[in-house]
């Protein structure tokens, strides 16, 4: 068998997520914890790519998945793993099939989400919010 070490990353918002693939038998840590250790609808999220190879493909893992994330929050850092899973999916198999599968279900968890929030203008409050006017 030989060896897999390859590193991905995937970003949402402010998070960023770091994959690094090895050989084994699927296994899938996050933040140096089994996978298992998570919410249910974490966990849920992060398995949904593999979920979806699993269909198209009709086979189980041969590697073992370590993500990383830092920055953002807990839903960004969590969409961000997820994106980064599909993306080492694709690249492993190389398949359009996966690729169509992943589109259809759901566009972002191959394709960075490119919305950032808007900048603050000065002398108003918020980015849309003006400032109100009174006329006595």
């Amino acid at each position: 068998m030989n060896k897999i070490n390859k590193l991905i990353s995937g970003k949402r918002k402010t998070a960023i997520a770091k994959l690094r693939i090895t050989d084994g038998k699927g296994n899938i840590f996050y933040n140096h914890l089994p996978h298992s250790e998570l919410g249910l609808f974490h966990k849920l999220a992060l398995l949904e790519p593999i979920r979806i190879y699993q269909v198209e493909l009709g086979s189980d893992l041969p590697y073992d998945f370590y993500i990383e994330t830092k920055g953002g929050g807990k839903e960004g850092q969590l969409q961000a793993s997820r994106l980064a899973i599909a993306k080492a999916l694709l690249h492993l198999t190389g398949s359009e099939v996966l690729k169509k599968a992943f589109i259809k279900y759901d566009r972002n968890m191959i394709v960075l989400d490119s919305r950032r929030k808007e900048t603050r203008k000065p002398g108003d409050s918020k980015a849309r919010a003006k400032r109100q006017k009174s006329f006595r």
